[in-house]
């Protein structure tokens, strides 16, 4: 009896789990396009490349996606049962509300080991290879990402800006081309005040359509010394001129996969931690190389006034000690004022020294903990599985409501408030404002702390979810209150 409960209990979730483990996947996906659209509109990727974008980055959102997917299919599974009276069915026969959890402890718990390994060998693959495929589709017709009020370089031979950009008409103002395709300089200039920029028919070059402008062209000379050149130029003045500058690389060029091995984002626990004691040695050896460099300085001077006494065994070095402010006094005025001026300047230059190389410092720090945070989240992640199981079962068994509606609303409050708490661990994690650790568990310890509280209450029966507990509770405060304020008031009435 007892086998065949547990088997129905992990059917009834293992549907509800496949099936919002996709919704939140598509949901993740939808936000990756949302954010990337520009990069991959007009591009002409093929079919297949843009397939293989998405799978690449849908394997890396696999970690986030399940949490939330556990937490959804826990509330909708206790939820049902609730609502269908199998809960109050299973309590009558004497089966508590962990024992109908525990074949559900143990596939959560065989899930977040399959989700541990999965977060530190494969998401770090996928993300290099999406990574990469995406660095790779926005260097494919660069001229498309050229941007009003800032010069652009990603045309070879060309340097291009823009005043202004109509999105709607595509029409360019105040144009500014640079050719350097000569690799001399700025030796030929084309302005005008408004063109079009457009593609040719096989998408091989790119057309400027000019308007009311000028164009500058250096002459070279032959044949003249430095001093003798006149440097000529030539200027044309043109109401309408095309500009057809040639593309290359239209094709899609594929990266070698190393290009972004070094991103924390990117590797494995054990990659992580080499970096972590590698970047930590060369920081140790920088900072005692800053103070060896400061020490033997000018602006850290420090001399040792001694003389030799030769003994009969041994040869023996006697420190001089002197009182400075004796030695202070007995100088001019004028003398006086330059050992003040010369101390304060030193005292302000090792000042600099000192900020300069700590901001330094601090960068390379920095850069450490996010290696750190992400050996952390790997675990934070998997564990979180777990944590979420422990909200959405009992939190199910108390409201008793299936389907998508409820369960929806209230795992997307959770699940808010989790990534929020995640974002802010995270921020103090990798400022050093808090230790990595208690930063990047921060959210973990806090929902645990929830799921123990709801379990605790679904196991107690407790009307937590139900208006009339509140209502009840505030009847009773609000009734104390008033005799309270009666008692105050006949206590004033027989004191007047």
């Amino acid at each position: 009896m007892i086998k065949k409960l547990d088997w129905l209990v992990i059917k009834s979730f293992i549907g509800p789990l496949i099936l919002t483990f996709f919704i939140v996947l598509f949901v993740f996906v939808l936000q990756f396009l949302w954010m990337y659209v520009d990069d991959l509109a007009g591009k002409g990727l093929e079919l297949d490349v843009l397939a293989e974008l998405i799978f690449q980055f849908s394997l890396g959102f696999v970690p986030h996606a399940l949490p939330l997917a556990i937490l959804l299919a826990a509330l909708m599974t206790f939820g049902n049962m609730g609502e269908n009276f199998e809960l109050t069915a299973v309590k009558s026969s004497g089966i508590s509300l962990q024992r109908l959890m525990r074949p559900l402890i143990v596939f959560i718990a065989l899930l977040s080991i399959a989700s541990f390994f999965f977060s530190n060998n494969v998401v770090p693959y996928a993300n290099r290879k999406a990574r990469t495929l995406m660095y790779d589709i926005q260097m494919k017709r660069p001229e498309l990402n050229i941007q009003a009020g800032t010069f652009y370089n990603g045309i070879e031979g060309f340097s291009i800006k823009i005043g202004k950009k109509d999105p709607i008409t595509n029409k360019l103002e105040k144009i500014l081309i640079y050719d350097h395709r000569d690799s001399e300089g700025n030796k030929s200039l084309v302005m005008a005040d408004s063109g079009y920029m457009n593609m040719t028919p096989d998408e091989s070059g790119l057309i400027f359509t000019l308007y009311n402008g000028h164009a500058y062209n250096d002459i070279k000379e032959k044949g003249r010394s430095i001093r003798n050149k006149k440097y000529p130029f030539r200027s044309d003045e043109f109401s309408k001129q095309t500009l057809v500058i040639e593309l290359s690389g239209f094709d899609l060029e594929r990266s070698d996969l190393s290009l972004f091995k070094s991103n924390q984002t990117m590797q494995n626990m054990s990659q992580l931690q080499y970096f972590v004691d590698s970047l930590g040695k060369r920081l140790n050896r920088r900072q005692n190389n800053y103070i060896e460099e400061y020490t033997s300085s000018r602006i850290y001077s420090r001399r040792n006034y001694n003389r030799n006494k030769e003994k009969q065994d041994t040869a023996e070095t006697e420190y001089l000690f002197f009182d400075a402010d004796s030695i202070y006094r007995s100088l001019k005025p004028t003398q006086q004022q330059m050992v003040i001026t010369n101390s304060l300047n030193q005292a302000r230059s090792g000042l600099q020294y000192i900020k300069e190389k700590s901001s330094i410092s601090y960068s390379e720090y920095k850069h450490i903990l996010k290696f750190e945070a992400e050996w952390h989240r790997k675990i934070t992640l998997a564990v979180a599985c777990l944590i979420f199981f422990f909200i959405g079962a009992p939190l199910g068994a108390i409201i008793r409501r299936g389907g998508l509606g409820t369960p929806v609303v209230i795992a997307v409050l959770f699940f808010v408030i989790w990534y929020v708490l995640t974002l802010f661990g995270e921020k103090v994690a990798k400022e050093g404002i808090a230790p990595v650790p208690l930063g990047m568990w921060e959210s973990t310890v806090i929902l645990m702390g929830v799921g123990i509280f709801l379990t605790y209450k679904a196991t107690t029966d407790s009307a937590i979810m139900n208006k009339e507990t509140y209502t009840h509770f505030l009847r009773r405060v609000g009734k104390k209150f008033r005799l309270v304020k009666s008692k105050r008031a006949n206590e004033n009435s027989h004191c007047n």
